[in-house]
């Protein structure tokens, strides 16, 4: 990654903080594009001179309010430019930027204003200083609540509460005063100071504070750019919240460090439609994205007309066949190539268009694995789709998939400056620049995840193939044995049942036992639009899931999991014979999935243990009355009577379905 004067960035060692990185970057390229907002139906631009002029302005006056050294510091809101270079104007501090999910109520935002010890938190808009008001009592250290957007905010006088616009003013009255303050401060911060703190999802307990250093993130944001040999050119869409450990390093750290554009979409609503208008070149989503934009597709393609989808089919099934191999430089016959050009120009382009994605030329998806045909999908049609591995630990950065040996089961080969190994029972080991420095106030959590010959315990099973890519099977913990000694692997069932556009949550069950049984979630969005070709009407989420035709519909999709878990000698034993449809959806609100979508899996298995128990025992239905939290944060009861449905097993000796 060259710079405009010729040097060499990642090779530089005085640039070894991000604050080092924002300055040399408003020096040798001071009116390239650093950042981009939508606001208003207009896309507003903010060159590298500019971000550092807000970073300096906001800094000076964090520093004119009496935030210090060491002092940490609340993000909280959705992707916004001042947000960012909030981070920034922390670090420039020594301060430490605490990042907090948007989504959040109130009542868990408690624990890390008390846990990370908050004075300052600087927030996104109304909403959010709503919520900071509601738990300012139980957070006796938050001094100054700082707010982005205005709106809303005129008739609100609580003397802790202070507009950016105003901190900035007060900021660059001090830089006039004091010009060399700011330089100083950087002066002082060193590579090994901590430069965020990102709270693990707390999938079996309370979240953990992960302190990252600068080295840490620096040192993940140079190993990304050097393997896929990104440049300052690069456009991101930065759209995931901001307190997600992917986010930080896609887009903030990699941003920094490379020196490219990161955009911010108008709003979640129109994320699809930024998408399509920056048309960016470097792309990280979720596997859920991915999934969710294949199942508008297929929405889409359903309504279509009969040459349409007529076509779609016909062209979907040429990529299928050597899309893949088109884009990974292998040999193709010409009569394949051929038809894939036509396919091209009449399907995969416009498809990818309509996706946003026909600029992409690297594009990542990591948190959860993908699903084999759903990653086949996007790479026939011409898009670079790569897995990697990571955790908040290791900066989002352990495994990445190489061009031209991608593996869809796999997520590829250990990253450069990492190293990975596995423990004698299956479970992943990695050591590099990129760990954590430690849990904070947690000395014990910290010497628990870190063994002594300095390898950080992913707590991930897996195995590495013939050709040294990593593989992996589900969290060590997680992983257990049928009756039968087969392995049970329920992330791995789980994830082959999302594949369908139709099942959008789902949580298997099975260890120590004969058979698997699995909850269903229902994609409402696809499953709603099934249901109204078919003439059905339905008043919601609870009276669609019950009705006796999605049952069928969802059985399709059990059998065809089952015939594919057959196929694996290790798996065989774990396929599913009883399943249900929950009720209502999971929800993160309700503690049974985190933030980040992740099943909370032993939080689900007590809350619902009654069904469980009843899919074991045999029974065809099951009442149960559940706790919901509504958006505006009553409470409230659902109930339903559900059913229990029993479906084909395939016999692993012969093939055929077993009684």
């Amino acid at each position: 990654m060259a710079d405009m004067d010729g040097r060499t960035a990642g090779q530089e060692g005085d640039l070894d903080t991000f604050p080092r990185y924002l300055m040399h970057h408003a020096q040798v390229r001071p009116q390239r594009p650093a950042m981009r907002e939508k606001k208003y139906g207009i896309w507003q631009t903010y060159s590298w001179s500019q971000v550092a002029q807000n970073v300096r302005a906001i800094a000076c006056g964090l520093a004119q309010l009496g935030f210090r050294r060491g002092d940490r510091i609340a993000i909280v809101g959705d992707n916004r430019p001042r947000l960012y270079w909030s981070i920034a104007a922390c670090q420039c501090l020594g301060g430490i930027p605490v990042m907090m999910y948007q989504d959040a109520v109130a009542q868990e935002m408690v624990y890390v204003l008390q846990d990370a010890e908050i004075k300052f938190a600087i927030v996104e808009d109304q909403e959010q200083v709503d919520k900071m008001l509601e738990i300012a009592g139980e957070a006796p250290l938050l001094e100054h609540v700082i707010y982005d957007e205005p709106r809303g905010m005129r008739h609100y006088t609580q003397p802790l509460l202070m507009g950016l616009d105003e901190l900035q003013e007060m900021g660059r009255i001090h830089d006039r005063n004091q010009p060399d303050f700011i330089e100083g401060e950087i002066a002082k911060g060193a590579p090994e100071d901590i430069s965020v703190m990102l709270y693990t999802s707390g999938t079996t307990g309370k979240p953990k504070g992960v302190c990252q250093t600068h080295e840490a993130f620096i040192s993940a944001a140079r190993g990304g750019i050097q393997f896929d040999t990104l440049t300052d050119r690069e456009d991101i869409l930065s759209y995931l919240p901001m307190a997600w450990v992917g986010d930080h390093l896609f887009s903030f750290a990699q941003g920094t460090v490379a020196g490219f554009t990161i955009n911010c979409p108008e709003s979640g609503e129109t994320v699809m439609t930024d998408l399509r208008e920056i048309g960016p070149t470097y792309y990280f989503a979720p596997p859920r994205v991915f999934e969710n934009l294949l199942t508008q597709v297929m929405i889409r393609m359903e309504d279509a007309g009969a040459l349409k989808r007529k076509l779609f089919h016909h062209f979907m099934e040429v990529a299928r066949r050597c899309g893949a191999d088109i884009l990974d430089g292998k040999s193709v016959s010409s009569a394949d190539r051929l038809q894939y050009w036509l396919g091209d120009l009449l399907v995969y382009g416009p498809l990818k268009n309509v996706l946003g994605m026909s600029r992409i030329r690297v594009a990542y998806t990591a948190g959860a694995a993908i699903g084999p045909d759903l990653f086949r999908f996007y790479r026939s049609i011409g898009i670079n789709l790569k897995q990697l591995y990571g955790q908040t630990e290791t900066c989002a950065y352990v495994c990445l998939q190489p061009d031209g040996q991608i593996k869809l089961d796999s997520v590829g080969k250990p990253a450069p400056f990492v190293e990975v190994k596995l423990a004698d029972n299956g479970e992943i080991l990695v050591k590099g620049p990129m760990l954590l420095k430690a849990y904070y106030k947690r000395p014990d959590a910290t010497a628990e995840s870190i063994n002594a010959d300095g390898y950080f315990m992913t707590g991930d099973a897996g195995f590495f193939d013939e050709d040294g890519h990593l593989k992996i099977i589900d969290r060590a913990k997680d992983v257990g044995k049928m009756t039968d000694g087969s392995m049970f692997a329920p992330n791995y069932i789980e994830n082959k049942l999302k594949f369908f556009q139709y099942i959008k949550e789902a949580v298997s069950f099975g260890n120590g036992k004969d058979f698997a049984t699995a909850f269903i979630n229902i994609d409402l969005e696809a499953v709603g639009s099934w249901a109204e070709k078919k003439g059905m009407a339905y008043s919601g989420y609870t009276d669609l899931a019950a009705r006796p035709e999605v049952y069928e519909l969802i059985r399709d999709c059990v059998e065809q999991t089952n015939a594919d878990l057959v196929t694996d000698p290790n798996m065989s034993g774990s396929q599913i014979k009883h399943f249900l449809i929950l009720h209502k959806e999971l929800d993160a609100d309700d503690g049974e999935l985190t933030r980040t979508r992740k099943v909370r899996r032993n939080f689900i298995a007590e809350k619902y243990g009654v069904l469980i128990d009843a899919m074991f025992d045999g029974k065809t239905s099951q009442f149960i009355e559940t706790q919901v939290k509504y958006e505006d944060g009553r409470s409230g009861k659902v109930s339903a009577d559900l059913r229990i449905e029993q479906v084909k097993t395939f016999a692993p000796q012969t093939g055929q379905r077993a009684a």
